[in-house]
């Protein structure tokens, strides 16, 4: 039979002699060899346990107690009644910024119980263990529990980081700027506060998960001998409800895994999330400890105060152990938000020999009883145990109480999280409470409180700050300018390919493969996978630049005799994450990040599946953002119709559209390896160079295409989103090619050449308005559409004897910003010359224009409403199919013929064909539309 190790404290002894010797026994052996002798002897007997088959496993959750024993708890370094009283005024400042914000201003939100429940473990950290920026060997990095921001903000005014003034515009950020203060963000975000915080956590789930990948980097920096980090430490403060989420957990075996002994995650279990208890019918902080030892950490329980040793003391028998093993998180919620005289009746009365522990305390001696998590030298204790740990990362679950102080307000209650307006009574309760020197005009005023300079409290604070290398969080934005090497270094091929057949993910590699050659930039570049870098060509670098892991390489790999074998090495440069494109994510966040984590400029190149990016982690990206990150996403076998045989789950048609989102996301979606490479090189400046907080976005596909070369002077217009590839006339050569030479061998080809250089960005008004055989038409094309624009283009002067202009649109997104930007200019005055945006520019006039990409139609319509001429999207909306890439581009009609009749239904409302010409056309390109459209099927 299997025993639960816990529960078996309730079965009954039958021979107690015979245990009392074994006890006796075991005690003998532990004070006669020490504590590892012990421990050696329990691993003995479990696995002797297991071989009986007595139990499926060794111990996975130890007593509901703290780990740490009162016999091995070092002595508290610090001044225990000041700590206190600092608490105290924390508390109070946070709890009045968040009821003055609501009372004042109405229903702004905010937090209360929050910090309650977590301050002793935010302020053990900042007195003894957090280091700032300053520490020798620099500073650590804080993960805060987002929902208590107040808390850190109330020390920030403690320590002169901020003002009253400041506090007094928590949540009203707008307010603030316009009253020439500061007004604070409701959560950590280092878009809006970028001196002060460090990380954004205010999505939960996702610090978890960034925390890990970040401590691993450090790892990464350190290996490659990039970056001395190993006096720096991550620490993240969770919650317990948190835990929940699927990314909370997925870094768990990686952190253990790679022994990140830089990495502590504590968890505040106060049992409770937003709208009642974690685990009401159970122990989540059993729970979480089985989960986290089961990924191989070292956990250490902070359960219960120091109030609580003399009854652990005198408790012989674990009947204390026996009752909280019985006990399920939703009754010491209910326990928690009673007083003492409810919790002597309802716990510890339900036994007679736990009452008999407790038969000489008062109800109040009883209510004063305080979870590990409220006390300042267990938690010490607990912090320094895991600094010191040594080969594994660490979690202390630490035992709270949500709205602690509140009492009636919110103490333990399941409105807590929603409490954000106490009345004056409960002011004064609170008060009382923790015994702070505010008059009942000064609480009703809500004001805040900070003592004197010159006063002990301010002073052991700055002492404190000082002594671990200055206030946290503080988040610096300074890093090296890394220079970038000339585009024809690195991306000749690519603008020179004349004809040569590639796809674009193929492209990249190669140009990726050079980049990682150059001197000064390759050692900075972070190539990053989540996995199935063979699928995108990337087995080169294997060899190249070797698989990162900390353990180097113990086998010989299956391939070892091939010249592009598996190679991984503890300086190796790829990151090659495994399928988790969350875990993948947060890796290259951290690199792009790491011009302000680390001042060291880095350059994080994301490889995936396109459609397991912003679809699949699109939460993660926009954290990434809000941290400013710096870097490239590179979305490979991109759009909805170039991934041959895949099908619904794997095509995508929404990526483009969801980057556009993001604001300092700048997306692009190149149809060859040349405008690919002009991307890469001004993103490259951008970011390095000229060091602005953005990050790109970038489609390749695999589609094998002879790519034209581009022009020189084609490369600003294929950053600003779009440049003129071609005008294809139905007889004549295009404009500036010699008669007879270029004109006639592209016509025979259907395609016209670009203008002559000095007219290639834009056509004149008389050109526009009319081709040579009286009608003109454009054709964008962006990403793996512009070749059927190409191919419509020839079609329609050969069948129906019409001029297209095809134009390569590289971002959607980047023309519809500037247009915006030029739109709102005008309307508020500010551009009274009505200079044009490049949209405008690239598309004057009432020519039609037939916008076709491998994304959904929102896509190209970004740009609609900025263009006067009659607009026609045509994309790729519905759910995806298998089959080869001309089926799929048929089957969304988008492809050359869909193109083709577009133009021609275009040309015919603007009057300027028969409408004859419809049906004609219909039967020519052999279109036979379904009754209902690919978006509907």
């Amino acid at each position: 039979m299997n025993i639960d190790p816990i529960r078996s404290l309730d079965l009954a002894d039958a021979d107690p002699a015979e245990t009392r010797e074994w006890r006796e026994a075991f005690e003998a052996a532990v004070r006669a060899a020490g504590p590892e002798r012990g421990l050696f002897l329990l691993e003995q007997l479990a696995e002797e346990a297991r071989d009986l088959a007595l139990v499926s496993e060794a111990l996975p959750y130890s007593a509901y107690r703290n780990t740490i024993p009162l016999e091995q708890q070092p002595p508290f370094p610090g001044d225990l009644a000041l700590e206190e009283r600092l608490l105290a005024i924390q508390r109070w400042n946070a709890l009045a910024m968040v009821v003055r914000a609501n009372k004042a201003y109405g229903e702004l939100g905010g937090h209360i119980a929050s910090y309650a429940s977590v301050a002793e473990i935010f302020e053990t950290g900042a007195n003894h263990f957090f280091r700032g920026p300053d520490a020798p060997g620099g500073g650590d990095l804080v993960y805060y529990q987002p929902h208590s921001a107040p808390g850190v903000y109330a020390r920030a005014f403690l320590e002169g980081r901020l003002s009253a003034d400041d506090l007094a515009y928590y949540r009203r950020e707008l307010a603030g700027a316009r009253a020439g203060v500061r007004g604070l963000s409701s959560y950590p975000h280092p878009w809006l506060m970028p001196d002060f915080w460090q990380v954004p956590t205010g999505s939960m789930g996702l610090g978890p998960i960034s925390a890990v990948y970040q401590a691993r980097f450090m790892r990464y920096l350190q290996n490659r001998g990039l970056a001395d980090t190993d006096a720096r430490h991550i620490w993240g403060v969770f919650g317990d409800g948190e835990m929940d989420e699927p990314e909370s957990i997925a870094g768990l075996t990686l952190a253990a895994r790679e022994q990140l002994d830089n990495l502590t995650f504590v968890i505040n279990c106060n049992l409770q999330r937003l709208d009642g208890p974690v685990r009401g019918n159970g122990q989540i902080i059993q729970e979480l400890e089985k989960l986290f030892r089961g990924a191989g950490w070292h956990v250490i329980k902070v359960l219960w105060g120091s109030d609580w040793d003399t009854l652990f003391a005198r408790d012989t028998e674990h009947a204390l152990l026996r009752r909280f093993a019985a006990t399920v998180d939703g009754k010491y919620q209910t326990l928690g938000a009673k007083d003492g005289a409810y919790n002597l009746k309802n716990f510890f009365g339900e036994d007679p020999e736990v009452a008999a522990l407790v038969a000489h305390m008062s109800d109040r001696e009883i209510d004063a009883l305080k979870r590990g998590g409220h006390d300042l030298r267990k938690l010490y204790a607990a912090f320094a145990a895991a600094r010191e740990h040594r080969g594994q990362p660490t979690v202390i679950l630490a035992k709270t109480k949500k709205g602690y102080g509140m009492g009636g307000a919110g103490e333990s209650r399941m409105t807590a999280h929603q409490a954000k307006k106490l009345d004056l009574d409960a002011l004064r309760a609170y008060r009382d409470r923790f015994q702070l020197p505010l008059s009942d005009e000064a609480l009703e005023r809500l004001d805040f409180w900070r003592p004197a300079d010159d006063s002990a409290e301010m002073r052991y604070l700055r002492e404190r700050r000082q002594a671990l290398g200055g206030s946290l969080p503080t988040r610096r934005a300074r890093a090296d300018v890394l220079p970038v090497p000339p585009l024809q270094a690195w991306g000749a091929f690519a603008l020179e390919a004349d004809g040569k057949e590639m796809s674009t993910t193929m492209g990249f590699v190669r140009m990726l493969g050079a980049l990682l050659r150059d001197r000064e930039l390759g050692p900075r570049i972070v190539p990053i996978v989540a996995d199935e870098a063979r699928t995108f060509g990337m087995t080169s670098l294997f060899r190249q630049v070797g698989i990162y892991s900390p353990l180097g390489q113990r086998y010989e790999p299956e391939d070892a005799g091939s010249m592009l074998s598996y190679r991984e090495a503890v300086d190796g440069q790829l990151l090659e994450e495994g399928i988790t494109e969350a875990g993948a994510l947060a890796s290259w966040s951290a690199a792009a990040t790491a011009y302000s984590v680390h001042g060291m400029a880095m350059l994080p190149f994301y490889i995936y599946y396109s459609m397991f990016g912003f679809q699949r982690v699109g939460d993660l990206i926009w954290a990434a953002a809000d941290q400013r990150a710096r870097g490239f996403l590179i979305g490979a076998t991109a759009g909805r119709t170039t991934l041959s045989g895949e099908g619904l789950q794997h095509q995508d048609g929404s990526s483009q559209l969801i980057a556009a989102t993001v604001p300092n996301c700048r997306a692009y979606d190149p149809a060859t390896a040349g405008e690919l490479a002009v991307i890469i090189a001004h993103g490259m400046r951008r970011m390095l160079v000229e060091q602005h907080d953005e990050f790109y976005y970038v489609t390749v596909g695999n589609e094998n295409l002879a790519q034209a070369s581009l022009p020189a002077d084609a490369h600003a217009d294929v950053v600003r989103g779009g440049y003129r590839v071609a005008i294809v006339t139905p007889a004549a050569g295009p404009r500036g090619a010699a008669p007879g030479e270029a004109g006639e061998a592209k016509r025979a080809q259907g395609v016209a050449a670009g203008p002559a250089a000095h007219d290639r960005r834009y056509l004149d008004a008389r050109i526009i308005a009319r081709g040579e055989s009286g009608v003109h038409v454009r054709l964008l094309g962006a990403g793996a559409m512009l070749g059927e624009a190409r191919a419509a283009a020839a079609l329609l002067a050969e069948h129906w004897g019409i001029t297209s202009e095809v134009i390569s649109i590289t971002s959607f997104s980047e023309l519809a910003r500037d247009a915006a930007q030029c739109q709102r200019r005008r309307r508020h005055g500010a551009d009274r010359d009505g200079a044009d945006s490049h949209l405008s520019r690239l598309l004057p006039g009432d020519a039609p224009v037939i916008a076709a990409t491998d994304y959904v139609r929102a896509v190209p319509m970004q740009i609609a409403a900025y263009v006067r001429a009659p607009f026609t999207a045509l994309g790729t909306d519905g759910f995806g199919r298998s089959d080869r890439r001309l089926a799929l581009r048929r089957f969304f009609e988008v492809d050359r013929s869909e193109i083709v009749l577009a133009a021609l239904h275009a040309l015919v409302d603007a009057g300027g064909l028969d409408p004859t010409v419809i049906a004609q056309a219909i039967a020519r390109l052999d279109i036979d539309p379904p009754a209902s459209p690919p978006w509907e099927r």
